[in-house]
């Protein structure tokens, strides 16, 4: 009988995802890039972002049109907004980070906005490449057609992640949140692997609470925490209209990602902040705790220290056998 799972070293798994993605038409240095995100995201523990996100690149809508150079529409010293050219965000937002991050070393400070991409992965993954450059980071990303408003049953919002990040010690502080009860990646995985979703994260068409991960991309996830969940992703759609969500095919709910990134030396030294949020979050894990609960726990700790334990340990990262299968059917 054959193992329902199958465990690669993490260069195993590189190769395999750029192989796939390269035979899909991407090149081998796109490939890399969008294979790298989706690596961190397996190592740091979130599969449902991890190669098997290049099956839902391959099957989403946005794949079977054309691609264009990623360019750069408006621009100031400090400012850009760009045209991802129908490129997936784990490629397109890799370069904007870059761009904020170029801008923000020039000038100190920088806002860049994105639209015409899709699929942009981990918001956390590019939140850390610029707080590890030294810079404090707030990433909005918006989308559309998934999420459905309080009070109603049609999918209009995104999932709508916010990430923020801080330059820290030994690793950035980080967080990272969809606005949404659970992550669309999460819903399609549970979908190719039959399994259920939890309670009270999504309706089907009629609105009807389900577990059903078919009914429910069929009809709409729900935002988290009643009204201010909702209240959130509503914000983050709007941030999407100055990255230009609208200027991509005219709807005002679509793919958009917006940096603001700054250097916390515009406030203070560098070495006095970092010692400052070292304090701050050293007296929250301080904190005595509840019945029953062994440790509280920093946002981005689990994900940062299970990555480091399966780099050093060489675990490897373990895939089902069907999302492996399928990515060698590419």
């Amino acid at each position: 009988m054959q193992a329902t799972t199958i465990t690669l070293t993490e260069t195993e798994a590189t190769q395999l995802g750029e192989r796939a993605l390269q035979h899909i038409g991407f090149t081998a240095e796109e490939a890399a890039v969008i294979t790298a995100s989706q690596i961190d995201a397996e190592l740091c523990g979130y599969p449902a972002l991890g190669l098997a996100r290049i099956l839902t690149i391959a099957e989403h809508v946005n794949f079977k049109e054309p691609r264009t150079p990623i360019c750069i529409e408006h621009e100031t010293p400090v400012s850009a907004r760009m045209d991802g050219g129908n490129y997936p965000g784990f490629y397109a937002v890799y370069r904007a980070t870059e761009l904020a991050l170029e801008k923000a070393k020039a000038s100190r400070f920088a806002i860049i906005g994105m639209h015409n991409s899709w699929l942009s992965g981990r918001s956390a993954y590019y939140a850390e490449k610029i707080a590890r450059a030294g810079f404090a980071c707030v990433h909005f990303a918006c989308s559309g057609g998934v999420v459905a408003p309080l009070g109603g049953k049609k999918s209009v919002l995104g999932t709508n992640p916010m990430a923020f990040g801080l330059p820290g010690e030994p690793h950035p502080f980080v967080l990272d949140l969809a606005t949404s009860a659970t992550n669309n990646g999460d819903v399609i995985l549970a979908k190719r692997l039959n399994q259920l979703l939890p309670e009270g994260v999504a309706i089907d068409p009629d609105g009807n609470p389900t577990r059903d991960p078919v009914a429910a991309l069929a009809g709409s996830v729900l935002t988290f925490g009643g009204h201010k969940g909702f209240g959130l992703s509503l914000m983050t759609q709007a941030m999407g209209l100055l990255a230009g969500t609208p200027l991509t095919n005219g709807k005002s709910a679509d793919f958009g990602f917006l940096f603001l990134v700054f250097d916390p030396e515009l406030l203070m030294p560098l070495p006095q902040f970092k010692q400052y949020l070292s304090t701050l979050l050293a007296d929250i894990k301080a904190t005595p705790k509840q019945p029953g609960v062994d440790e509280i726990r920093i946002p981005s700790e689990r994900a940062f220290a299970e990555r480091d334990a399966r780099r050093k340990q060489g675990t490897g990262i373990t895939f089902d056998r069907r999302i492996y299968d399928r990515l060698n059917a590419l």
